[in-house]
C-alpha cells in the first residue's frame, strides 16, 4: 500500500516538473519567435526603405565639351500598407494635381503591392518638394524619392545621345534590377551604354516618428548600402560639327554622317527634322513625345540610320572597283556614250557624247558607262548563269557593308535593300533576267536603297583604300580606351588595294572640274561624288559622298538632301562646307554658307 502511494507521488511531482517545462518552453517559443514577429512588424511600421540612386554618368564630346548632365528630381512616393486617413485636397493643392488624378495612381500603387513603394507624381518641383516636406507628417506612408533627371547642354544632337524613361511593366519582369518608378536609356547612347551610364542603386534604412517623419538611420545606417555613382563617357562626336551641320539642315529633310575614316568614330549624325532632347526630359516627356510622335514631319525618325534611299550617280565608285577587280574593264577602257545606252527601245540617258574614258566616267558622273560595265560584269564573266554572276556582284558589295547591318552602338540600324537573285528569279522567272532587265541598278536605281549612314561608311573605305572599321559614337569610358574590341577591327572589302587610287583620282576631277567643279577648296584636296537620287512621289534626292584630305583622310562624309535635286544644288555644297569647318574651323565662302543656312526644302 505504501509502495503505491509512493508511487502515485512520483508521477505527480513529475507532471509537475513536465508542466513547468512546457509552460517555460512555451514562454521562450514567445519570447524568442512571436514576440520578435511583432517586435520586426512593428519596427518595420517605423522604418522606410529609401532606394538611393546613384548619379547617371555624364556625356562629353571628343574634345571634353559637357553634353549631358544630371539635375536634381522629386518624385512622390507611397508605400499602401502604411496609409492613414488624410486630406487628399491638401495633398492635391501642394502638387499641383487633380484628385480623381490622385485616386487613380493610389489605386495603380495598391495593385502593384501594398508593401513594396510605388510612385504616385514623378518630377514635382522644388518649390512642391520644400512645401510637401514640411507637411509630410500628415500624410502617413508618403515619402519623396530623390534622384536625377537628364539635361542636354546644347540641346543638339538628340539622334545620337537618345533619351531617359521610366521602365515599364515588360522591362521590369524581363531585368530584376529595376522597380516601378526606375529610370532605363530608351534610344541613343543613352540606350546602347545603359548599363555603364545607370551605376548602381544604394539603399538606407530611416527611423521614422508617428508623424511619419525621419528620425534618423536604422542601426546607425549599420545595414544601410552606397550608391555607386555611373560612369562618364566620352563619345567620338565633335559638337561643334554636329551644331554646324544642324543649322545646315535646318528647314530641310535629309541627314549627315560624317566619320573619321582611319578610327570609325563618327565625327556629326545629323538627321533632320531633328528636336532638343530636352523636350523628353521632365514633367511634361509624355506630353511632349506625343506631339512629336504625332509631328507629320515626323522629327523622331532617324533618317540617318533607317530611312532608304536609291544611292544614284553615287554608286558608280563601288561599280568602277568591283568592275576593276573582276577584269571586265581597266584604267585604260573606254566605252561608248552616244547620249546613253540602249536596250532596244528604251534608253539610259546620259549627258556625254562620243567616247568616255574611266576616269572621267566619274568625274562626269557617265550613265552609259556604267551600264555597260554592269552589263560585262553579268555577261562576260566565266559564271555558268547570270544569277551566279550577280551573287558574286552582290558579295563585293556586302563587303563594304551595302545591304548589311554595320552593328553599330547606336542600335536601330537598318540593313537597306540589296535583294538575293531569288527575288528577280521570283518576280521576272527563273532564266527570263538579266542585266538588261535589271539595268537600273548599274547607276544606283531600281531595287536598291541604302541608308546615308552605310554610304558614309562606303567612301570612307575607300578613304583607307580597302578597309572600313565599324561606325561608332564612343571612345572612351571613365578614361579607359575603346570599351569594345569589334570597334577596333579592320574589315577588308575584296577589292585589291591598286583599284583604288584611280577611283580617287576621279573623285578629286569631280571637284575640280566635274559635276561638282567650283565647290572644292583651294588649300584641301576634297575627292567626292555627286548623286541624283530618283524620287518617284516628287522632286528627285540631292546626294553627295566625300572625304578629305586625299591623303592621309580626317573625315568622310554622306549628305542626302530630300528634294534637292541635283547632288551638286545642295548635298555637295553642304558637304565642302562640314569638311572646311571640320579641318579649318573657319568658313570662307560665306556666300555660299549663307544660301544653305537660309535655304528653306521643307514645302517642296
Amino acid at each position: 500500500m505504501t509502495t503505491d502511494i509512493n508511487k502515485k507521488k512520483r508521477f505527480v511531482i513529475a507532471g509537475i516538473f513536465i508542466l513547468i517545462g512546457i509552460i517555460y518552453v512555451i514562454r521562450l517559443f514567445n519570447l524568442q519567435v512571436m514576440e520578435s514577429k511583432y517586435l520586426l512588424s512593428a519596427e518595420n511600421n517605423v522604418l522606410r526603405y529609401v532606394t538611393k540612386y546613384p548619379a547617371r554618368g555624364l556625356i562629353f564630346d571628343r574634345n571634353g565639351e559637357l553634353l549631358v548632365y544630371n539635375q536634381g528630381q522629386y518624385d512622390l512616393m507611397v508605400i499602401p500598407k502604411q496609409i492613414k486617413e488624410f486630406d487628399t485636397l491638401e495633398l492635391c493643392k501642394i502638387i499641383g494635381a487633380d484628385k480623381i488624378t490622385l485616386i487613380n495612381n493610389l489605386e495603380k500603387a495598391r495593385k502593384y503591392s501594398l508593401y513594396k513603394p510605388s510612385m504616385v507624381f514623378k518630377q514635382i518641383s522644388a518649390l512642391q518638394y520644400a512645401e510637401l516636406q514640411e507637411k509630410l507628417y500628415k500624410f502617413h506612408g508618403f515619402f519623396i524619392q530623390t534622384h536625377s533627371s537628364r539635361i542636354y547642354k546644347e540641346g543638339i544632337a538628340a539622334h545620337i545621345l537618345g533619351y531617359v524613361g521610366e521602365v515599364n511593366q515588360k522591362i521590369i519582369e524581363k531585368k530584376s534590377y529595376y522597380r516601378s518608378g526606375d529610370y532605363i536609356g530608351i534610344s541613343g547612347i543613352e540606350k546602347a551604354y545603359e548599363n555603364e551610364l545607370r551605376g548602381e542603386k544604394g539603399l538606407n534604412i530611416f527611423l521614422v516618428d508617428v508623424h511619419n517623419r525621419i528620425k534618423g538611420s536604422y542601426k546607425s545606417g549599420k545595414y544601410d548600402t552606397a550608391a555607386v555613382v555611373g560612369k562618364n563617357i566620352y563619345t567620338t562626336i565633335d559638337a561643334e560639327l554636329q551644331k554646324y551641320g544642324e543649322a545646315l539642315l535646318k528647314n530641310k529633310r535629309g541627314s549627315i554622317v560624317a566619320i573619321e575614316p582611319k578610327t570609325g568614330e563618327i565625327l556629326a549624325l545629323v538627321s533632320s527634322p531633328y528636336y532638343n532632347p530636352n523636350l523628353l526630359t521632365g514633367s511634361n516627356r509624355s506630353k511632349n513625345y506625343r506631339g512629336l510622335l504625332l509631328d507629320s514631319v515626323k522629327p523622331l525618325f532617324n533618317r540617318a540610320l533607317m530611312a532608304y534611299y536609291p544611292p544614284g550617280s553615287t554608286f558608280k565608285l563601288v561599280q568602277a572597283l568591283i568592275g576593276l577587280q573582276e577584269g571586265v574593264i581597266t584604267v585604260e577602257t573606254a566605252l561608248p556614250c552616244n547620249g546613253g545606252f540602249s536596250i532596244g527601245t528604251h534608253v539610259v540617258h546620259c549627258h556625254h557624247g562620243g567616247s568616255v574614258g574611266f576616269i572621267r566616267s566619274i568625274s562626269g558622273s557617265c550613265n552609259a558607262y556604267y551600264c555597260g560595265v554592269f552589263t560585262k560584269l553579268l555577261y562576260d564573266k566565266d559564271y555558268e548563269t547570270v544569277e551566279s554572276a550577280y551573287q558574286n556582284w552582290r558579295k563585293h558589295l556586302h563587303s563594304f557593308g551595302l545591304g548589311v547591318k554595320l552593328k553599330s552602338d547606336l542600335g536601330h540600324e537598318l540593313a537597306g535593300i540589296l535583294y538575293p537573285s531569288d527575288y528577280f528569279n521570283k518576280y521576272y522567272g527563273k532564266g527570263k533576267w538579266g542585266p538588261f532587265t535589271i539595268i537600273s541598278l548599274s547607276i544606283g536605281q531600281g531595287e536598291l536603297g541604302f541608308t546615308p549612314f552605310q554610304m558614309a561608311n562606303m567612301v570612307a573605305t575607300i578613304a583607307n583604300r580597302g578597309y572600313y572599321i565599324i561606325p561608332h559614337t564612343v571612345r572612351e569610358i571613365d578614361g579607359e580606351e575603346n570599351i569594345n574590341e569589334n570597334y577596333l577591327e579592320k574589315h577588308y572589302v575584296d577589292i585589291d588595294q591598286k583599284h583604288f587610287e584611280p577611283v580617287i583620282e576621279g573623285m578629286q576631277l569631280v571637284l575640280d572640274m566635274g559635276t561638282a567643279g567650283g565647290l572644292g577648296l583651294p588649300d584641301i584636296k576634297i575627292c567626292g561624288k555627286t548623286g541624283t537620287a530618283q524620287n518617284p512621289h516628287g522632286i528627285d534626292h540631292s546626294a553627295f559622298v566625300a572625304f578629305a584630305p586625299r591623303n592621309n583622310p580626317k573625315i568622310a562624309i554622306a549628305v542626302y538632301i530630300e528634294n534637292g535635286g541635283y547632288g551638286s544644288t545642295w548635298a555637295a555644297p553642304i558637304s565642302t562646307l562640314m569638311i572646311e569647318k571640320y579641318l579649318t574651323d573657319t568658313i570662307k565662302r560665306p556666300w555660299l554658307e549663307k544660301r544653305m543656312l537660309d535655304g528653306n526644302l521643307m514645302n517642296e
